[in-house]
């Protein structure tokens, strides 16, 4: 199980080097997951939007500040770690025994929807 970001899905401002060593991790899983399958190995990733961690904390620290990550995302609000967690157990059962080869965004629509600008 690998971590991307969804700043490896869509250009996001200021994001330039998080983008690009993510979008390696992105590679890295479909690459891996080919070599491995057959052998019953699975290779997934997850791709968060801003989640609750201590690396946000100074994005998030204001309420200004907060309110203004939380509205970029179609569905609003801040994820929490827990919730990424959540999906991670998943990908690693046996309820997702035939999944291989794929980043799982958890980014509240951020990365494959366009939200309704207010």
């Amino acid at each position: 199980m690998l971590v991307s970001s969804v700043a490896a899905r869509i250009g996001t401002p200021n994001h330039e080097a998080i983008a690009a060593s993510k979008a390696g991790v992105e590679g890295l899983v479909r690459g891996t997951a080919a070599t491995y399958a057959a052998n019953g190995i699975r290779v997934n990733a997850v791709a968060p939007g801003i989640m609750e961690t201590p690396a946000t904390t100074g994005i998030l620290a204001s309420s200004m500040g907060r309110e203004a990550a939380a509205r970029q995302y179609p569905l609003p609000g801040i994820g929490s770690a827990d919730e990424l967690a959540a999906l991670m157990v998943w990908l690693l059962s046996d309820h997702a025994v035939r999944v291989t080869g794929q980043v799982w965004a958890m980014d509240g629509g951020f990365s494959s929807i366009r939200p309704l600008v207010k």
